[in-house]
């Protein structure tokens, strides 16, 4: 009875000391875990939007108005305009394929259908042309098909806008 006297109190100022210092660990564990992920967002965020605008750049590199004014040339034909369009829109592509890790999938799926309409249209129009008519037709014909409303590089466009606002509000 008398190791009793002295051995309960003792194991239980052990016991509440253990679990006092359980919980002033863990609590100091879970402020070093948010300290890590915040240093982590706040690295993630400037790669996210230099992707957004890495995309929005592609966006304006490929609209048929700034691609024919930067491909065309006056001695270039229908069938050499067509490809060197094709070309260049799928270089840009290739050049952006990496920012997809930044984006959501549904951006991406966007970004790509853009892409994929906007070569449509260069081979649509191409084929209404011969492959050895001189281009300034072709060319105006793009040039409208780009002012249209339902341009698929607007929608892209949008839709970047309103993803980096989820990260910005």
């Amino acid at each position: 009875m008398e190791i009793l006297k002295y051995t309960l109190p003792a194991l239980i100022v052990l016991a509440t000391a253990y679990l006092l210092l359980k919980k002033f660990l863990d609590a100091q564990q879970q402020k070093e875990w948010l300290k890590y992920q915040q240093q982590i967002a706040d690295k993630k965020l400037p790669l996210k939007l230099q992707a957004y605008e890495r995309l929005m750049l592609f966006c304006e590199r490929i609209d048929l108005r700034n691609l024919v004014f930067r491909i065309r040339t006056a001695e270039m034909d229908v069938a050499t305009l067509s490809a060197a369009l094709l070309i260049t829109v799928q270089k840009e592509y290739e050049h952006n394929m990496a920012q997809q890790i930044y984006t959501s999938d549904n951006l991406w799926k966007i970004i790509e259908t853009a892409k994929d309409q906007t070569m449509h249209t260069i081979t649509q129009f191409g084929g209404k042309f011969q492959a050895n008519t001189p281009s300034d037709e072709f060319s105006n014909v793009l040039m409208a098909a780009a002012q249209t409303d339902d341009n698929p590089l607007n929608t892209a466009r949008k839709a970047i806008k309103e993803e980096v606002k989820l990260y910005l509000n």
